[in-house]
């Protein structure tokens, strides 16, 4: 299971769900991994209102050493929206972080990467027998 996040290739320009937002989110990536924010499930929540952005982030892990890289990148590249004036990112570890979070081109890049996104974990449990 995958899950499909707002792009303006799916939703209207002025949309609520700031397609083109997420669009420029998809332009930041992970440090370590070639994989966009957007596809790596990152972003929980985003709305804007009088040039003001307000975000919700996750991580993978609550030690991530690129967490404020991170959100710096995010920060940059809003800012650079047309109309985007502050941008107030908001550290949440609910929901948890799950594999079920990444994009359905998130897991093709983590594959190529070597990571494997199995639907069902039962196997990992079990100790792969």
């Amino acid at each position: 299971m995958t899950t499909t996040y707002p792009s303006l290739q799916t939703h209207e320009q002025y949309d609520a769900r700031c397609p083109a937002l997420w669009d420029a989110l998809r332009e930041v990536t992970d440090p370590e991994i070639p994989i966009s924010v957007v596809d790596m499930g990152l972003i929980v929540a985003l709305q804007q209102q009088d040039g003001r952005v307000e975000l919700k982030l996750t991580f993978t892990a609550m030690g991530c050493p690129a967490m404020e890289f991170i959100m710096d990148d995010i920060r940059e590249r809003l800012l650079q929206e047309p109309g985007v004036r502050a941008v107030q990112i908001e550290i949440v570890w609910e929901p948890l972080w799950t594999k079920a979070r990444l994009s359905e081109e998130g897991v093709e890049i983590m594959r190529t990467w070597g990571y494997r996104h199995e639907e069902n974990n039962d196997r990992q449990a079990r100790g792969a027998q």
